[in-house]
């Protein structure tokens, strides 16, 4: 008989959407932009956050597909703001052992961006001891039909049976295959959906939801998603006793 697994206590993958830096901005009555620089300071606080706790994984919704259509001039200075961080952290972030990556479509990014894109992922891909992966024109959707696509190519091209497409081999073509799936998602700034974040990576995560702006989102706060996260039981469709069971043989097998 297979031994069930229980889920991990403290999330191995910590996703989060970054949400109300316009919002907070609005209510100083300061422009946009100054909400999204007080954003990346919040950024910079969950980051330490996890590299405390020993979280494996960090995915942030940084800047989504849909984001393109906001109005030019925010979208010009986010441009700048984003390759001002990639110039000013990724030394940091190498040294303190982070792993950078990006996911999402990078085509209409600036040769600048892409480039800076490319260091901190090549200076930074031995690193182990926290994954950052920052969703930069992603959206979920997006990601399923490239996956689906290069499925698609495969069988095409005869390297693929259609009959060998299941979940899993689906799984290996989305953004982030080589990493669990987030255990624990947070959203900032109140509202309460995911907005095509991780579609297919989130199906059995947990939600945790606040109306904390991203700003003001601090230590205290991730720390009582922690405690949500904690006092949640995780069946992945199974049963409490199937899961009783399995945490009962993990603990026999160890003692031997």
């Amino acid at each position: 008989m297979s031994i069930v697994t229980p889920p991990p206590a403290v999330p191995r993958h910590l996703a989060i959407i970054m949400d109300g830096n316009g919002r907070w901005a609005a209510q100083r009555k300061r422009p946009r932009m100054i909400g999204h620089r007080a954003g990346a300071r919040a950024v910079n606080t969950c980051i330490d956050f996890c590299l405390e706790r020993g979280i494996a994984a960090l995915t942030l919704f940084a800047f989504s597909s849909e984001n393109w259509g906001r109005p030019e001039e925010e979208v010009g200075a986010l441009m700048k703001l984003f390759l001002n961080a990639l110039e000013r952290e990724v030394d940091e972030l190498h040294r303190r052992g982070v792993r950078v990556r990006f996911i999402g479509e990078r085509q209409r990014f600036s040769d600048a961006i892409r480039a800076r894109m490319q260091h901190a992922e090549s200076l930074t891909a031995g690193n182990t001891r926290l994954h950052l992966g920052i969703a930069a024109s992603y959206g979920g959707r997006q990601d399923i039909a490239h996956a689906a696509r290069s499925l698609a190519e495969d069988v095409a091209a005869g390297r693929l049976r259609p009959e060998d497409i299941d979940e899993s081999v689906f799984g290996t073509r989305v953004a982030l295959a080589d990493l669990p799936p987030p255990d624990l998602f947070i959203r900032t700034g109140g509202d309460i959906r995911i907005s095509n974040f991780l579609l297919w990576q989130l199906a059995y995560t947990e939600l945790w939801f606040t109306d904390i702006l991203w700003p003001e989102f601090d230590a205290s706060a991730l720390q009582a998603a922690l405690q949500a996260y904690a006092s949640r039981e995780r069946r992945y469709g199974l049963t409490s006793a199937q899961l009783a069971q399995g945490a009962a043989a993990l603990s026999e097998v160890s003692a031997r």
